[in-house]
């Protein structure tokens, strides 16, 4: 059984993204060894410069880089990464989980994620063009993993 972590920056702070993320939490459990990570996110001031935002990436990207398990396949959440199909995006994970046997799946802050983090993952993923916050991003992303192992499965879910 392939292992997911999914590290994140931020909390889920309303109830309904927390009982939504839940629910795909328990669904991912007949699929995968599923870990989810949440990590404090850099205070900025209101109207932060370039360089505060670089400078609270690169403090965000410590904790994260703590995090990563050395063998997995890192994958990092950003625009300017390439989007897949569900079908694709299972194919993927099918082929990580044997080649590897643990995908990291990286969601970063408001800010997004340091040059740095995005240059250590073997992939960039981006959901959408359009832009989505952050707590949505990580319902959004729970629920593609578990479609993406319904397609594998052959089941109903996916149609």
């Amino acid at each position: 059984m392939i292992g997911v972590k999914l590290i994140t920056l931020g909390t889920l702070k309303e109830a309904y993204w927390r009982d939504a993320a839940a629910e795909y939490e328990k669904r991912l459990g007949a699929f995968c060894r599923l870990e989810i990570v949440q990590l404090k996110e850099e205070r900025l001031s209101e109207n932060p410069t370039e360089g505060e935002i670089r400078q609270a990436l690169e403090r965000e990207a410590e904790k994260i880089f703590a995090q990563i398990p050395p063998k997995a396949y890192r994958i990092a959440l950003c625009v300017e990464g390439k989007q897949l199909s569900s079908e694709e995006l299972a194919e993927r994970l099918d082929r990580i989980g044997e080649s590897h046997g643990e995908v990291c799946l990286i969601i970063g802050s408001s800010f997004g994620l340091s040059d740095s983090v995005k240059q250590a993952c073997q992939m960039k993923l981006s959901v959408s063009r359009l832009t989505f916050p952050h707590q949505l991003m990580r319902v959004l992303l729970l629920e593609t993993v578990y479609r993406s192992f319904h397609i594998l499965r052959g089941t109903r879910y996916h149609k």
